[in-house]
């Protein structure tokens, strides 16, 4: 197989099995899988400029992740006026105190000079500081979390539209990587890794303990949407008539009872395909523009500069460049594409939860997609994202299957046949580490390597 043909032909087979989905189980699965594939494939995408690009091991992909995620939340719930009555001014409060007090910590210490308890009058300056802020922090809480707790009992958001919400969880991780960056990438690749993966599980707590901010482990559900609702497309009367003309030949003939009740089951299930195509246009829309982007920049000055310094981080340094500014440059980015797909796994989630974030779904599988895909190649990764989660899901129904078909010789009632039918859907970890084996294996950089001047 030609390099250049390579890139078409993956692509092409990943198509046919998607459709193969499609004609065996149903069009819906399909779809749902498309979405997520979208999805996975923006946050590999993410990675792979932080990895492929620069080389930053950063595990901590699931706090990215959730950072966008809550982005949704806050930007476009409505607001809970009953929390901000009793609440919100107070909690404002203590926000302002404690950027104030930071400040003026830092300016303490500075200001102190070399003279001696420097650090102790600095330690003293922040307990006072965390204490001061907790005297309205404390309160505010309580009394966020105490109105309707059923129902509300946080603060809610802006009520913008959802849209606004997925920059915005751009910003807020990129916002965190720069503040983590300005820490951690001073360190040792595997101390990188370490001190991100501890970061990530750090939000993830925050969000789960924070109730007035998330509502915690009860979750936030019906968020808004942008894309129509199943139900009012049921309703509609164009929705109605284009699912009639999709379906005439099928209609034709029947009575006008059961050709209601036919239209009615069409119109059902024809609803949640076309909610799920609108999905998919936009996150196919977003992942166009920042693959474009990642690829414009990948071929600039400033890329091949990344990658020198990826390559030679000392020779770079020694030509004059930045390395540690680039370096968090690279790092904010990559993180920003992270949390984007974050607002859009949620929003497509329809609700908020903290619970659901864990370090295989949203740290393993996305460096496994970078792994598998190519690091370093945009196209690669997202081939990544896309046969990596279809084998994820797809892996369950079709070890049950096998399992199935491997035991029809036992006896239906045998313990042994139904133990294996009970862990058929463990295959996926077992298929997940012979994908990642066969590749490193075969093809060490990926299936669509990053391509060099050697080459």
């Amino acid at each position: 197989m030609k390099p250049k043909q390579r890139p078409f032909i993956v692509f092409a087979i990943m198509a046919a099995m998607l459709l193969i989905v499609g004609f065996v189980q149903s069009w819906s699965v399909a779809l749902v899988i498309l979405n997520l594939c979208l999805v996975s494939a923006i946050m590999a995408l993410g990675v792979n400029i932080q990895w492929g690009y620069a080389g930053l091991f950063n595990v901590g992909i699931m706090g990215f992740t959730a950072l966008g995620g809550v982005a949704v939340l806050l930007v476009s719930m409505a607001p809970v006026s009953a929390a901000l009555e009793v609440g919100g001014g107070q909690m404002a409060l203590a926000a302002v105190t404690l950027i104030v007090g930071c400040i003026a910590v830092v300016i303490l210490y500075r200001a102190w000079g070399e003279r001696l308890f420097r650090k102790t009058v600095t330690c003293l300056a922040v307990i006072a500081v965390f204490f001061l802020v907790h005297s309205f922090y404390g309160p505010a809480s309580d009394a966020i979390e105490a109105v309707d707790p059923a129902k509300t009992g946080y603060l809610g958001g802006l009520g913008l539209p959802v849209i606004l919400s997925w920059v915005a969880g751009g910003l807020l991780a990129a916002g965190a990587a720069w503040l983590i960056g300005k820490i951690t990438l001073d360190l040792r690749t595997d101390y990188l890794a370490i001190a991100t993966l501890g970061i990530a599980e750090i939000i993830i707590s925050l969000l789960k303990n924070e109730d007035w901010l998330t509502r915690g482990v009860k979750n936030v559900t019906g968020l808004p949407r942008p894309v129509p609702f199943e139900l009012d497309l049921q309703e509609s009367p164009w929705f109605i008539d284009l699912v009639e003309t999709f379906n005439r030949g099928a209609l034709a003939g029947l009575g006008n009872t059961e050709r209601a009740d036919a239209l009615r089951m069409l119109s059902m299930e024809g609803s949640g395909i076309f909610v799920k195509l609108c999905y998919a246009g936009l996150f196919m829309i977003v992942l166009t523009i920042i693959f474009t982007l990642c690829s414009l920049a990948l071929h600039s000055p400033w890329g091949r500069m990344i990658r020198a310094i990826r390559d030679n981080e000392t020779a770079a340094a020694a030509m004059g460049k930045n390395v540690t500014g680039r370096r968090l440059q690279i790092f904010v980015l990559g993180s920003a594409v992270v949390g984007i797909a974050g607002a859009m796994l949620t929003t497509l989630d329809g609700q908020f939860t903290p619970g659901t974030y864990n370090p295989l779904r949203y740290t393993f599988l996305i460096w496994v997609m970078v792994v598998v895909g190519g690091s370093g190649n945009n196209l690669g990764s997202i081939l990544g994202g896309f046969l990596i989660w279809f084998v994820w899901i797809e892996a369950e129904p079709v070890g049950i299957w096998l399992m199935d078909v491997l035991t029809s010789g036992f006896d239906p009632a045998s313990e042994f046949r139904a133990r294996m039918l009970d862990n058929a859907q463990y295959m996926r970890l077992m298929v997940m580490g012979v994908v990642l084996l066969l590749v490193m294996r075969f093809s060490p950089g990926g299936i669509l390597p990053e391509k060099t001047g050697h080459r």
